[in-house]
């Protein structure tokens, strides 16, 4: 894969999110929170797949999770909905991908104790405990980033709001959302894959997957516009609903 072809997916379901987000406004918050927890479980299911994207000048080849583009969407759904709907919507959807991910790490480790049926090759077997065996370790690191990563988001995005009186939305989006981003690369990184790789994968797996988060943050600014902008065309026609 190449840089052209990750952002191609980045868009992908950045618009694929987006969409949510604006349905949101139509059919209730509930769902962008729903969505939200979601992506936070699917995220850390795949990040058990180291990916290599492409190589970049001076720095070399880039790594990172296979759940990057989906875990850096969520930082777009929180400002979205600390946006429209206020900080504690998004403190909401913090809590709730929270318990998502703990129901996730209990129900695969309930899974990988059970005992498989007798037609169930070994093979098969061992193919599901490999892939889903870290998950457990995966999720615990996610959760620990997680929850100190989306909650300094959260607050990080109403203080620059409060700050700029409301204007300067790619400012707030970007500088909330960077800062976040590394807090949780560092954290995550370090736990999830501290003793299983050296050091210097270490390493890199923390400035690739942070360098992809970058290329995230700073593609998902015109969503973030695009998800505002049809909310309030849509709030001002119920409004006018209301009004006839």
């Amino acid at each position: 894969m190449v840089i052209s072809e990750f952002i191609i997916w980045v868009l992908a379901t950045l618009g694929i999110i987006t969409l949510i987000a604006i349905l949101a406004e139509k059919f209730g918050v509930e769902i962008a929170i729903g969505i939200y927890a979601a992506l936070t479980v699917i995220a850390n299911i795949i990040a058990v797949k180291v990916i290599a994207v492409g190589e970049v000048p001076l720095i070399g080849l880039i790594v990172g999770p296979a759940g990057v583009i989906v875990y850096a969407s969520t930082f777009l759904v929180t400002d979205i909905l600390t946006e429209l709907y206020g900080k504690e919507y998004g403190k909401k959807a913090v809590i709730t991908g929270f318990a998502a991910n703990i129901v996730a790490i209990i129900s695969i480790l309930i899974a990988l104790k059970w005992t498989p049926a007798p037609f169930v090759s070994a093979e098969f077997e061992q193919s599901f405990e490999s892939v889903l065996g870290l998950a457990p370790r995966i999720v615990i690191a996610s959760i620990i980033a997680y929850v100190i990563s989306q909650t300094h988001d959260v607050y990080a995005f109403h203080f620059w709001k409060q700050k700029t009186r409301g204007r300067f939305l790619w400012f707030r989006n970007n500088a909330s959302t960077m800062v976040s981003q590394l807090i949780d690369t560092v954290i995550f990184i370090t736990i999830a894959f501290y003793g299983i790789f050296g050091t210097d994968q270490i390493l890199s797996l923390i400035v690739g997957q942070y360098i992809l988060k970058l290329i995230i943050a700073a593609v998902d600014t015109p969503f973030m516009y695009l998800a505002v902008g049809v909310w309030r065309v849509l709030g001002k026609e119920k409004v006018a609903v209301k009004a006839v």
